[in-house]
């Protein structure tokens, strides 16, 4: 197992806007981090945990969704926060800023 540090903070799309889930990835008890995964290919926030959490599993971290909403990407320019997911409820977005901030800086 590689560890935490082997799972990226976000993968989004590189443009556009679309939808996105905010997921708490586990290893063991006392170690998690926020992750952020979002895509236009998604039709609903589920689709987006259905293609993280194979993937999560198969390399032994445990995933919950903490939330969701949508992501408007323009890149050079800005990337907005807003919405909520129906199923999912609304993510903190306050703590998705700060994950896309410190990856695009």
């Amino acid at each position: 197992m590689a560890g935490l540090s082997s799972v990226p903070d976000v993968e989004i799309d590189s443009e556009g806007k679309f939808k996105y889930i905010l997921v708490k990835v586990s290893e063991g008890a006392n170690e998690s981090k926020l992750i952020v995964r979002g895509t236009k290919q998604a039709e609903f926030h589920p689709d987006i945990f259905a293609k993280v959490e194979p993937v999560m599993k198969t390399a032994g971290f445990d995933t919950e969704v903490q939330g969701g909403g949508k992501i408007l990407h323009e890149p050079g320019k800005s990337i907005k926060v807003f919405s909520k997911s129906t199923g999912y409820g609304k993510a903190d977005h306050s703590l998705t800023v700060g994950i896309l901030k410190a990856a695009f800086p």
